[in-house]
């Protein structure tokens, strides 16, 4: 496999003092996997503008590891004509010119943490073979499970007191905020999320609940208005296959809910790639810009998220609107086996489940974004509609141990697959089910009548004691356990409601 590495990565690798701290992450897995690491001939001229001679000479140096493609393939008409559109600067062009390696299937995969390399490789249609860190770790993860020696802790809640200030992990704030080591200091008793892996710090979320009108912010530009707001107050997520940052935002929200805020912001550099994927990351979920705060650290960008019941639901797109759904649209009943429900629905978990099976950390658990597999003949669900999710149960009577545990929303349906590869990518990374049994047990099942997948966002975890089969043979749902389809069940609104209603308002 031969893997291009893009000029930011080798910078990011070979500097004097490392501050992306994913880049180990990176190079233990292509050297684990044996992948032939490459460097384009654009990449050296780049490097040897470096001002510092001290630290030109250490990089050309170790650049020599590398293999260096001896030629570079003529860029076609379909990537002049991308590059027209997209390309500002003569740095845009040589990416094109490396992007353009992989175009022409001279080397396998390019990773990359450029935003317009992925804009274009996506206009292309080579999205598939060009990579973040974070999304090359993922994918590795995910399909060489048995190579992961490393064990990476759940997300945790602690006191800053709890956390070693002196941790290398914390190095990037510090070059930012000057006062960082005061303030952490200045938080022991208050509380904050990490994530460990070996022991390591790889993930830190310090949120901050604002109350209306406790806040001038006056450094604020445009200035706020008062509200109850949440601050994101630190985040950072180290790269390693695990999504810890849609974890993170799902802490996130439902703090926000928790709370009832009106608002959530974050005050953030836009310096280093790792910050540019976290600002990408908010806008997905649907942060816009707002402004600019002004401090002795210097200008940070405003990011800010409306957040409420009574805000427009995005249908088309709920990530923008997560957690809130809309109850106009349609609503399904799905059920899951309870070997696969826990892995994909931690937060759900049952009461006679052991919560110590689920301290370490899975790809498929840390998303918000999960995919079902089905093989059922109605294929009409769409962006918006409404999932719950059934557990069936493990002991009979089965009307006592199946419970409604989760709340979902419908991002999108895929069907049509070109073959198994296709299938395979669509739901790797947000499944548990192994490569071989998607291959034998879903894809194979039935040659004629291939699988389709939803994909859904998961919202809410019902409260204890969550409604059981028995429960919905009582509300009229369904008239006895005999009568549950095999795949999903459509609900009326009035089912849903009713359900909903019992479920949230019942005496515990």
């Amino acid at each position: 496999m031969k893997v291009l590495l893009d000029t930011n990565i080798i910078i990011h690798r070979e500097a004097e003092k490392i501050y992306n701290l994913d880049i180990g992450q990176l190079f233990f897995w292509l050297d684990k996997l044996k992948y032939d690491k490459y460097i384009h001939p654009l990449t050296i001229i780049e490097l040897n503008r470096y001002k510092d001679q001290n630290s030109l000479k250490s990089m050309n140096i170790k650049i020599e590891s590398y293999n260096q493609l001896k030629y570079q393939a003529k860029l076609s008409d379909s990537i002049k004509q991308i590059s027209g559109k997209v390309d500002t600067t003569a740095n845009d062009l040589n990416d094109t010119q490396i992007l353009n390696e992989v175009y022409e299937n001279r080397i396998d995969i390019l990773i990359s943490e450029d935003k317009k390399i992925h804009i274009k490789a996506k206009l292309l249609g080579i999205a598939g073979r060009v990579y973040r860190i974070q999304t090359f770790l993922e994918k590795v993860t995910a399909e060489n499970p048995d190579l992961i020696s490393h064990k990476v802790l759940a997300v945790k809640k602690v006191d800053f007191g709890e956390v070693d200030i002196r941790d290398s992990f914390f190095d990037s704030f510090r070059l930012d905020y000057q006062e960082f080591d005061k303030w952490f200091n200045g938080k022991s008793e208050e509380s904050c999320y990490v994530c460990y892996s070996d022991n390591q710090l790889s993930a830190f979320l310090f949120i901050k609940i604002e109350k209306l009108g406790e806040e001038s912010y006056s450094d604020i530009s445009p200035i706020f208005i008062p509200k109850k707001r949440l601050k994101i107050g630190t985040l950072k997520v180290t790269s390693n296959g695990y999504k810890i940052g849609e974890r993170f935002l799902k802490t996130v929200f439902d703090n926000a809910l928790l709370f009832k805020v009106e608002e959530i912001y974050v005050t953030i550099f836009n310096k280093r790639p790792e910050q540019e994927q976290l600002i990408e990351m908010l806008e997905e979920w649907g942060f816009y810009y707002h402004g600019i705060k002004t401090s002795k650290n210097g200008e940070e960008l405003v990011y800010v998220r409306q957040f409420g019941k009574n805000l427009p639901i995005n249908i088309d797109n709920p990530k923008l609107t997560f957690p809130f759904f809309s109850r106009e649209t349609d609503k399904y009943l799905i059920k899951i086996e309870p070997q696969y429900h826990t892995e994909l629905f931690p937060d759900s978990i049952n009461t006679k489940e052991d919560k110590a099976k689920y301290t370490e950390n899975e790809p498929h658990r840390n998303r918000i974004s999960k995919v079902y597999i089905s093989h059922a003949p109605d294929r009409n669900l769409k962006s918006g509609d409404i999932v719950l999710i059934y557990r069936i149960g493990e002991n009979a009577p089965k009307k006592y141990s199946s419970t409604v545990t989760s709340i979902c929303i419908v991002e999108s349906i895929k069907d049509g697959f070109m073959d198994f590869d296709d299938f395979f990518n669509s739901c790797n990374r947000r499944t548990m089910i192994p490569k071989d049994d998607l291959l034998n047990k879903w894809w194979n099942k039935f040659p004629t009548y291939r699988p389709f997948i939803i994909n859904f966002l998961y919202a809410h975890s019902l409260p204890t004691p969550k409604p059981t089969l028995n429960d919905l043979i009582n509300l009229g749902i369904f008239a006895d356990p005999m009568s549950l389809p095999k795949g999903f069940a459509k609900l009326t609104s009035k089912q849903f409601e009713d359900l909903i209603n019992f479920a949230y308002n019942r005496k515990k």
